[in-house]
């Protein structure tokens, strides 16, 4: 029951979902099906008079007469016929131009969830499952779905007229029609129920085989690709992947087709039950040639309305069954709360951040990747985050941009709790460089005026920017400069070297007005100089603003008011660099390993 009444809602949000992407469209199909439904049967009616005025023709004397009824019944029924040539062009026009509303409609629905959904789940397999399934239907399902509901109506109401005929003629032929099509239709049904739910155990495989086609065929896989000789391994475990779900594929449509082929077999032997008795009946002088060419014609008919009637009533459900896979999606719930009555972010901040004993772990994990974070950072200030791997770095500067929520205690600006803020608010305050900072295949004046807005078009103030970044050298040697497009996965790119794109991303934070800025290991791709140089200027652009720094360069973050040292999640050192040298800790020991290399 429940099964049933899911798929009802299915098709019901589908419905709404074709009305809402295309209503004008909606209604011109609407017409033209009831238009379409009963031509088939005016067309049977003309071609019984025709027959039957042929025949009563033969046998006249007034052979004029009957040549006039004839010809002008030929004339009625080509312009039938053309009418349903006009209908269907239109119809198809129709419907191609509400699918691809439908289809741009639905990609615009995945964006908008994929943008509102938070970090935590881009950090799930299961929330990859269901993106991986969702863009699989997402593009076809509701086009699909809205031609089956068109094909459903339309056949309907030329079945109805047909069946009435028929039932005039002998309520046993109309009860063949529709008893011969039964087996046909309980195979198609409980094979695509099998084939949904196969299809649900695939999505693993499946994405396991696009991964190794992407490690195939995208450029950041290209380099190690050739030089460890990694392709024949790559090919052959997608070959072994898509081979395993191929079979599956196939073993079930085998028994699908051998089920469908009873089915069709009990409505091949229906349609010659149904012409003996009809030619019976012609025989015994109970109906008229044209009668037995309409009956026999209404009756194949028919058998096809009803067959394409039932096919789409189980294609509805199929795609009913596999529409649950965008809902699922559609339905997901952001794990970062806005809040009801947001209150405004202090402009400026005038104390500063704090951490009240902050802990966090992944959701459905039981590691601590934080733990017993108390910490104040004060508004203005520079502060440098240090520690080995995994110590816990990037974790905190998530939870600062409030792409997570602690799991306990709160952090605060000025004294309000951050998840009193709107997000949209808060993240606009914070410019940050991450270590896995974004190549745009875009333009330079893009990749940098990404960085706010509002100034994408201001070229002087992405130029000042570039030039307190650093990337204005490479950038002035492009073709053409601001507007050349960067990366090769378009016509007429140019690629930069992995420290050029880093000073374009830092370029990018500097560009954004914030009142605090986080790098996180921005000069990794750096040589010592143009390092210098960054930060000579990043401490210019920071006067006023607090900045946050991690970076494994300890000659770098020693230029910060304040170190702090992370260790398993927790702060373990905190203090200036001389200070911190005087404790002998973990800061003084890494930073005497680093300083051995310059000896």
């Amino acid at each position: 029951m429940k099964h049933r009444v899911q798929i009802w809602q299915n098709l019901r949000r589908a419905i709404e979902l074709v009305w809402r992407s295309a209503p004008g469209w909606t209604v011109i199909s609407l017409l033209l099906l009831i238009v379409q439904g009963f031509l088939p049967l005016v067309s049977l009616y003309l071609m019984k008079l025709l027959v039957d005025g042929v025949t009563a023709g033969i046998a006249a004397t007034d052979k004029a007469a009957a040549f006039r009824e004839v010809f002008w019944l030929v004339i009625i029924a080509g312009g039938v016929t053309l009418l349903g040539d006009l209908c269907r062009a239109w119809a198809t026009f129709a419907s191609t131009a509400q699918s691809e509303l439908v289809k741009d409609y639905v990609h615009d629905l995945l964006h908008a969830k994929s943008i509102e959904v938070d970090l935590e789940y881009y950090e799930n397999a299961q929330y990859y499952n269901s993106l991986h399934l969702a863009q699989q239907e997402a593009s076809y399902r509701p086009p699909q779905i809205l031609l089956s509901l068109v094909q459903v109506a339309q056949n309907g109401i030329s079945l109805l007229a047909i069946a009435g005929l028929l039932f005039a003629l002998h309520w046993a032929i109309a009860s063949i029609l529709f008893v011969a099509v039964i087996p046909g239709l309980l195979a198609r049904l409980k094979y695509t129920g099998k084939f949904f739910h196969r299809q649900r155990g695939w999505t693993h495989k499946e994405r396991i085989a696009y991964y190794f086609h992407g490690l195939l065929t995208h450029d950041t896989y290209a380099k190690e690709l050739r030089l460890f000789d990694l392709g024949s391994l790559f090919r052959s475990r997608f070959q072994n992947l898509r081979g395993q779900i191929r079979q599956e594929k196939l073993s079930l449509a085998k028994q699908r087709s051998i089920t469908e082929l009873i089915g069709q077999a009990s409505g091949t032997i229906a349609v010659f039950v149904a012409c003996g008795f009809i030619s019976f009946q012609t025989l015994a002088g109970a109906i008229t040639l044209g009668g037995l060419v309409m009956y026999y014609q209404a009756f194949q008919r028919g058998q096809g309305f009803l067959r394409e009637l039932l096919l789409n009533v189980v294609t509805l459900y199929e795609n009913s069954l596999f529409l649950s896979n965008l809902y699922e999606f559609l339905d997901l719930e952001p794990a970062v709360p806005e809040p009801l009555h947001p209150q405004a972010v202090p402009q400026p901040v005038k104390f500063g951040i704090e951490f009240h004993q902050v802990e966090f772990r992944y959701p459905k994990s039981e590691r601590e990747l934080l733990s017993d974070i108390n910490l104040t950072i004060k508004a203005g200030e520079t502060v440098a985050l240090v520690g080995e791997n995994g110590a816990g770095k990037t974790t905190l500067i998530k939870l600062l941009c409030r792409l997570y929520d602690p799991s306990s205690g709160k952090i605060t600006i000025d004294g309000i709790d951050l998840r009193h803020f709107k997000t949209t608010d808060w993240r606009r305050e914070i410019s940050v460089v991450f270590q896995d900072y974004v190549r745009y295949n875009l333009t330079a004046q893009e990749n940098i005026g990404l960085g706010n807005l509002e100034m994408l078009t201001d070229r002087d103030r992405i130029i000042a920017a570039a030039e307190q970044a650093g990337a204005d050298r490479a950038i002035s040697k492009l073709p053409y400069r601001y507007d050349t497009t960067l990366g090769k996965q378009f016509e007429q790119g140019e690629e930069l070297s992995i420290g050029e794109w880093q000073k374009v991303a830092i370029a990018r934070a500097f560009l954004r007005q914030a009142q605090i800025i986080i790098l996180d290991e921005p000069t990794s791709a750096l040589d010592a100089k143009s390092e210098y140089e960054v930060f000579d200027r990043f401490r210019q652009l920071t006067q006023g603003r607090t900045a946050i720094l991690i970076s494994h360069r300890l000659s770098t973050v020693r230029l910060a008011d304040r170190i702090l040292v992370l260790k398993n999640g927790k702060i373990v050192e905190n203090g200036s660099h001389d200070e911190l040298l005087k404790q002998g800790g973990t800061y003084a020991r890494l930073f005497k390993i680093q300083a051995q290399y310059y000896e």
